[in-house]
């Protein structure tokens, strides 16, 4: 489920443009705070490494490889990838 990353409201838009905002908070909802490839730990805090550096991660950018935090990957399907990481190292 897709959820506004400053007031965690459920976000029902299916595609997220440049220009929209949420509609609880009215914050911006295109950021990198609400990407899937948003990582603090890596290089320009994006996962993706062709993606332009962006300064201000809460606000508005015209970033390509932008994907709505949760929209990649359901909670199912994590779960099950987890499951399958931890029997492949099982003795």
């Amino acid at each position: 489920m897709k959820k506004c990353h400053k007031c965690g409201r459920a976000v029902l838009t299916e595609k997220v443009s440049r220009r929209d905002e949420c509609e609880g908070c009215g914050s911006d909802l295109h950021v990198c705070l609400n990407c899937t490839f948003y990582d603090e730990g890596r290089a320009n805090q994006c996962f993706e490494p062709q993606a332009e550096k962006v300064k201000e991660k809460d606000r508005s950018n015209y970033c390509d490889y932008f994907e709505f935090r949760g929209q990649r990957q359901a909670a199912s399907d994590r779960g099950q990838a987890e499951k399958l990481w931890k029997d492949l190292f099982k003795h």
